[in-house]
């Protein structure tokens, strides 16, 4: 028995890896994350480019939820059971697909924790995927990283901009997951910096624009790059 995570990139079928796109091809079931049994995720949306629909399998979790832990948990132990009862039916090997890397602040890591004590003999694996952060650096046309450049990663959902001033002073590139709601605190912090931010990277409306030429809040995905001060070529070095 086998659960793999797959990471199937921002949104974009063709910025999947080949080994994801064997691991979703070969997969007995393929469970994908939804907020709502109705919707097709983008997890699933990506997927159904390189699986067969019969497979495709949604569970819901509570994705949005940041106040509520026993509804997040409630959602984990569904999931969880649903994956252990198709593992334990079929001793066969099962693929779990997530936007972006399924090590990347990825739901994956709850479900996977929550079917190994279910079924302690199961095997995990993980494939990584292309990131946001990745994915953004090159719409935007900007190097992620230079030099020896330090690179902060910061989650914002719930808007404590004081990590992000730390690492700006610090000169360092910082990358924003989960900022949408406070994208003009987050401007108003990187003012001067060149920041650029992604919307619905890889997908058929994707939007990159300066930072500072947002206006009210984005999607809760959106991704902001801030850029360390570069003053000429190879100065980081």
């Amino acid at each position: 028995m086998r659960l793999i995570g797959v990471g199937v990139g921002p949104g974009d079928p063709e910025l999947m890896t080949l080994k994801g796109v064997r691991a979703l091809a070969t997969a007995g079931r393929v469970f994908v994350p939804v907020l709502d049994p109705a919707d097709v995720g983008r997890a699933e949306a990506t997927v159904r480019a390189h699986a067969a629909h019969e497979r495709i399998e949604r569970l819901v979790f509570a994705l949005n939820e940041r106040e509520d832990a026993g509804r997040r948990e409630h959602y984990w132990d569904a999931a969880g059971r649903r994956v252990a009862d198709w593992l334990r039916e079929t001793g066969g090997t099962a693929a779990f697909a997530t936007i972006g890397d399924p090590n990347v602040y990825a739901t994956f890591g709850y479900l996977a924790e929550t079917v190994r004590a279910l079924v302690p003999s199961v095997e995990l694996e993980t494939v990584p995927g292309i990131t946001a952060m990745q994915a953004l650096a090159a719409a935007a046309g900007r190097p992620l990283v230079e030099g020896g450049e330090e690179l902060v990663l910061l989650p914002m959902a719930r808007g404590d901009l004081t990590p992000l001033r730390e690492a700006l002073d610090r000169d360092a590139t910082v990358v924003v997951y989960k900022g949408g709601r406070h994208m003009a605190a987050i401007a108003e912090a990187a003012a001067g910096r060149g920041a650029v931010v992604g919307s619905h990277l890889g997908l058929p409306d994707e939007k990159v624009q300066p930072l500072d030429a947002v206006d009210g809040p984005l999607p809760y995905l959106a991704t902001v790059l801030i850029p360390a001060v570069r003053e000429r070529r190879g100065g980081k070095l």
